[in-house]
């Protein structure tokens, strides 16, 4: 599910009218008083083949949303329900957003164009379907970062400032206004499996699991689909859970209307970096139970997946698919060895759970930051042996001895006296250079360095 980056021809799509007209409302974008270019992913435009656009032509497709060739011919605002901090809301999606355009990258997958801030829809009730600047700058941030960490992530493809003066309750009003798209692999929801499930319509619970095993996921359906596919979202959710936890990430709104069914992680609002192993750490302000805090990630999509099972029930019986609910605590485990010895720079062997086991004990005790441990420790011997001679770090040093280097630590990268982190202060610098001076050096300084640093990692571990 996750590809490499590679040049490849433009390759339109629309395999989303498979699923009309029951998935979404045709809706129209809003006309902005402006458009001023802030930030074209030219990496991943060149994946999917739209790297040639003008800055005039990509205004016009991403700010003023002319269709492109061949794609969908217009916006579709999605439906779905979900849980919100585990209350069931029938009165929910695409409030502030459409699905734009399909496209395959150079891997021949399929893709989605998916807007934030594009104006209200018949989801918006009393939003007014706008995205703060500041919002779209730290999306940008958030997916950079968490692509270079090896998560399985949506990719912020444009940014466009749209001279409105917006009024938010959580920050300084007036602020900028900004229209953002998304670059995904679907935007199909546990949310989306609920709705359906809501209306007692079968039918479309058998053509949304059709469209995630076919269309998804790539498979051909066999024996029970619904089964093959809990499967496939297990492994996918666990994946996610493990990645979120090696990248110290905290995403604030593990809503099930935020799970997308293949595993991707995406939309971002209050998510913050923890610097610190703290499974209490939390990134919404709003979130007071701490429901999503740090260490209860892993529990809260393991809750939005049971969410699906039970969307799923209309179509086959309880039992298999709670044997599939079950293998997560084991695809969790596995996948957090895998991942962290990725980012350590070693190879998989051994006993990986221990030194995991070892690795948070020693951060935890010592209060080392997540990104310096990383960072000291890459390919399993320590850059600065004085930092962790402490007593705390016995068990790891004894249990990373028996790990051998996975070969790829001689990016000069690994030679950089810090590491490269997104943590709070940072954001908010940044954002204070832009709303202060207009000043977008520093952004497009930290969207580089944070490249850098996912090219010294290499390519990410693949869900085996």
């Amino acid at each position: 599910m996750i590809t490499r980056l590679q040049p490849a021809k433009y390759s339109p799509a629309n395999e989303i009218a498979a699923l009309m007209p029951d998935i979404g409302d045709v809706v129209e974008a809003t006309g902005f008083p402006q458009a001023i270019l802030r930030f074209r992913n030219d990496r991943w435009a060149d994946a999917v083949g739209l790297g040639t656009l003008s800055d005039a032509e990509w205004i016009g497709h991403f700010g003023r949303f002319r269709p492109l060739s061949e794609s969908m011919p217009d916006p579709l605002a999605l439906r779905y329900h979900g849980h919100q901090f585990r209350s069931y809301n029938p009165q929910i999606g695409d409030g502030r957003g459409f699905l734009f355009a399909q496209l395959r990258d150079g891997a021949g997958r399929l893709l989605d164009l998916g807007t934030k801030g594009s104006g209200q829809t018949p989801y918006s009730r009393f939003g007014d379907g706008r995205l703060t600047l500041k919002g779209g700058m730290r999306e940008i941030l958030a997916t950079e970062m968490l692509e270079a960490l090896g998560v399985n992530t949506s990719k912020t493809f444009s940014l466009i400032e749209t001279g409105e003066a917006l009024q938010r309750n959580d920050e300084p009003s007036p602020t900028r206004s900004a229209v953002m798209v998304r670059l995904s692999h679907s935007h199909i929801r546990i949310g989306t499996f609920q709705r359906a499930a809501y209306f007692d319509d079968k039918a479309l619970l058998e053509k949304l699991t059709d469209y995630a095993l076919t269309r998804l996921y790539g498979e051909t359906p066999r024996g029970h689909p619904p089964v093959q596919l809990m499967g496939r979202v297990m492994e996918r959710l666990a994946d996610l859970a493990a990645s979120y936890m090696v990248a110290g990430f905290v995403h604030g709104v593990l809503n099930s209307d935020n799970i997308n069914v293949t595993g991707e992680s995406f939309d971002y609002g209050p998510w913050r970096f923890t610097p610190k192993w703290d499974r209490f750490f939390t990134a919404a302000y709003f979130d007071e139970s701490g429901l999503y805090a740090f260490g209860r990630q892993a529990e809260a999509i393991h809750w939005d997946a049971a969410q699906l099972a039970v969307s799923l029930r209309p179509l086959v019986e309880a039992e298999p698919l709670i044997e599939q609910m079950e293998r997560f605590p084991a695809l969790f485990e596995e996948a957090l060895a895998r991942r962290f010895c990725w980012r350590l720079g070693v190879k998989t062997g051994g006993d990986a759970s221990a030194l995991v086991q070892a690795a948070v004990q020693g951060m935890v005790e010592t209060g080392t930051e997540i990104d310096r441990f990383f960072h000291d420790w890459r390919g399993g011997r320590a850059r600065a042996a004085e930092r962790y001679a402490d007593e705390s770090w016995a068990p790891f040093r004894e249990a990373v001895a028996g790990f051998e280097a996975s070969g790829n630590g001689s990016h000069p990268y690994w030679t950089d006296e810090s590491p490269c982190s997104m943590h709070i202060e940072e954001v908010e610098a940044i954002w204070n250079a832009i709303d202060r001076d207009d000043d977008w050096q520093p952004l497009y300084d930290k969207a580089a360095a944070i490249r850098r640093m996912g090219e010294a990692h290499g390519n990410a571990p693949d869900v085996p």
